[in-house]
């Protein structure tokens, strides 16, 4: 005999109404509990059932039914296979859209300056490798195309070509031909003089349309690099510590944490080193800082991964004599928790 919807219902509101009272549960209590909308009657020979399964006891003749430790654990494994449910729901949700992941990360960088008692920094994901997976050119009017780009992780840019003279639609098909044929999975890097050359040189009289495709090609990678946000926290946490907290040293420290700049130098720094192939971390310490302002202080710092060539980093600031141990292991969890949520294999129904 297996429990069977009604059976899980009924013996769910034995078990809650036992919780809740203390007192043996009759059929008729449990009519009016649930929701199933069955008699007493029904409900007695599911509880007969649910005894001989051994999931709840019967403690005295004519009396109402109690759990058993089988029911008990029964209900424990659903009560915590519900929580889980709960939360990969609410980390799927979290993670669906750009905005809600800015949230999340925000949230991130105030736990860790929290936990740590340093200065933390997170900056949004980036996709590193810039591979091109298709370019399409179509006609807008006579005087311009629509230039879309898809990157690798399916990024979409766009942008508009504008024409000196009517192009045919033959003419547009041939380009989207040759473009795609010599660009397809290679990184923005690679795009070097001699492959621009060979593309206009086999574009002929369309050459000024194929060099204004690869210049908002290039714009577009380079306005990510710009436009990478990073999100700060914690910064007078510095002044817990005296060897940071003199006035020109506060000050620059400061300085650097609001505007940005510096920080996304850093960051550039951190996306170009080889971490350590065992941990996933990099630490810098005093004249190591790729940042003058920070010269005084340590950075240890993490790369974590959303998806392929999805990446952003995270690092915590602070004096030379930091926790170490604290501070790596504090990132360690964080990396742990944000690929569970993000890199999780698809569910395969086991």
């Amino acid at each position: 005999m297996e429990l069977d919807r009604r059976k899980v219902t009924i013996l769910k509101a034995i078990i809650k109404t036992y919780l809740e009272t203390g007192e043996p549960v009759g059929s008729r209590t449990i009519s009016k509990y649930s929701d199933l909308k069955l008699s007493s009657a029904t409900i007695r020979n599911e509880m007969s059932d649910l005894e001989e399964m051994g999931y709840i006891i019967q403690p005295h003749t004519s009396a109402g039914r109690i759990p058993s430790d089988k029911g008990y654990r029964f209900y424990v494994d659903q009560l915590m296979e519900e929580k889980d449910q709960e939360i990969n729901q609410v980390q799927e949700l979290m993670f669906q859209r750009v905005d809600r992941l800015e949230l999340v990360l925000k949230r991130l960088v105030k736990m860790l300056a929290s936990n740590t008692n340093y200065a933390a920094l997170i900056s949004g994901p980036h996709y590193d490798q810039n591979k091109l997976k298709f370019i399409q050119l179509s006609k807008m009017d006579a005087e311009k195309l629509l230039l879309v780009i898809v990157m690798e992780g399916n990024i979409i840019k766009n942008a508009m070509i504008p024409l000196r003279h009517m192009l045919p639609d033959e003419a547009i098909l041939n380009l989207n031909i040759l473009l795609n044929s010599a660009l397809n999975g290679i990184r923005v890097e690679e795009i070097n003089l001699g492959l621009i050359s060979r593309l206009k040189e086999q574009a002929g009289s369309h050459s000024e349309v194929v060099g204004a495709v690869l210049d908002r090609l290039a714009e577009a990678v380079r306005a990510d690099g710009e436009d990478l946000p990073i999100y700060t926290s914690g910064a007078t946490n510095i002044f817990k510590y005296p060897e940071l907290s003199d006035g020109s040293r506060a000050s620059q420290l400061l300085s650097t944490f609001e505007q940005k700049d510096m920080l996304k130098e850093l960051i550039g720094e951190v996306n170009t080193s080889e971490q350590d192939a065992g941990t996933g971390i990099q630490v810098y310490i005093g004249d190591e800082m790729p940042v003058q302002s920070m010269k005084d202080c340590s950075v240890v710092t993490a790369n974590y991964v959303l998806g392929e060539g999805l990446r952003g980093t995270i690092g915590i600031v602070g004096p030379k004599r930091m926790d170490y141990d604290k501070v790596v292991s504090t990132l360690r969890n964080v990396m742990s928790q944000l690929d569970t949520a993000f890199n999780r294999p698809p569910d395969d129904g086991k």
